[in-house]
């Protein structure tokens, strides 16, 4: 009997193991069948990237993480920048763009401008390797512009009068509860013509193009993708499928594998910066625009 006991002891021990575990080993079985790759093509590691810059561009953390994933991925190859944005705040736009640059010292990005490439999307994507425009896009609009409401008459209808104590003469600048005094406009151009020069210097420095005729492609124009292909502004004029090909070549996968952003993340993203830019509408700040 011992003997009989001793025999079959691995098979009542792991029946004893499953009734014991019974839920947790449900569990676990729902996950798998939850996260379990769903054909043969999925545990293959995607060695293109797409990355998508939509809305006003005002938060861009996760945008700059993606890039900087990318960059460091060893399985990614080439990374497809689609852009459709008006542009956005200074320093998000050139935190796109430097990170462009660095991921492209490493492998290859194509920038595909599907609407809009303007402005602070078009600051961050004048270092790819190539931007290929819709037909339809609109491309430019590279100017600073310093925004704020003036609120005074509304406030002064509602009874409402603002106070405050500052050091220092400029330190009010920008206040929406009156209209912005001459030295303060004047203080605010300083700022806004040096940011204007930079992002010229970078434009011209990315895309080859002349600094002294920078008011050729630079000055707030706004182009079609045609009138931007002659002023260099871009490179190629095509849709997406020409820009997936055109990564496809210069990364030299022989079977792309792409790993595309999920359609609600790029509308949660678009519509977040939707509503920062209607804060900073009454809250001035320096957008590129």
């Amino acid at each position: 009997m011992e003997f009989i006991k001793k025999l079959f002891s691995p098979i009542t021990a792991t029946l004893s193991y499953i009734q014991n575990h019974f839920k947790a080993m449900i569990f676990l079985l729902i996950l798998f069948l939850i996260f379990a790759p769903s054909s043969e093509r999925d545990l293959i590691p995607n060695n293109l990237q797409e990355i998508n810059l939509v809305g006003p561009l005002m938060e861009v953390t996760e945008v700059l993480t993606q890039i900087e994933d990318a960059t460091t991925n060893s399985h990614i190859k080439g990374v497809l920048l689609c852009v459709d944005s008006p542009g956005g705040a200074v320093a998000p736009s050139v935190e796109i763009a430097y990170a462009i640059k660095r991921l492209k010292t490493v492998k290859p990005v194509i920038v595909y401008a599907k609407g809009t490439i303007a402005s602070g999307s078009y600051y961050a994507s004048i270092w790819a390797n190539e931007i290929i425009a819709n037909p339809g896009s609109m491309v430019g609009s590279i100017g600073v512009v310093m925004q704020g409401a003036d609120l005074s008459e509304l406030m002064q209808n509602l009874g409402i009068r603002s106070q405050s104590v500052q050091a220092g003469k400029y330190k009010k600048i920008g206040t929406p509860d009156r209209a912005w005094k001459d030295y303060e406009v004047n203080e605010l151009n300083k700022v806004i013509q040096g940011t204007y020069d930079m992002f010229t210097k970078d434009v011209a420095s990315a895309r080859g193009l002349d600094i002294k005729k920078r008011d050729i492609y630079a000055n707030a124009h706004i182009f079609t993708a045609s009138q931007a292909k002659d002023v260099g502004l871009i490179d190629t004029i095509g849709v997406a499928y020409d820009a997936r090909e055109r990564l496809v070549q210069l990364s030299g996968v022989s079977k792309p594998v792409w790993n595309k952003e999920d359609k609600f993340d790029i509308w949660i993203k678009k519509l977040s910066a939707t509503t920062a830019v209607t804060l900073h509408t009454y809250f001035p700040s320096i957008i590129l625009k």
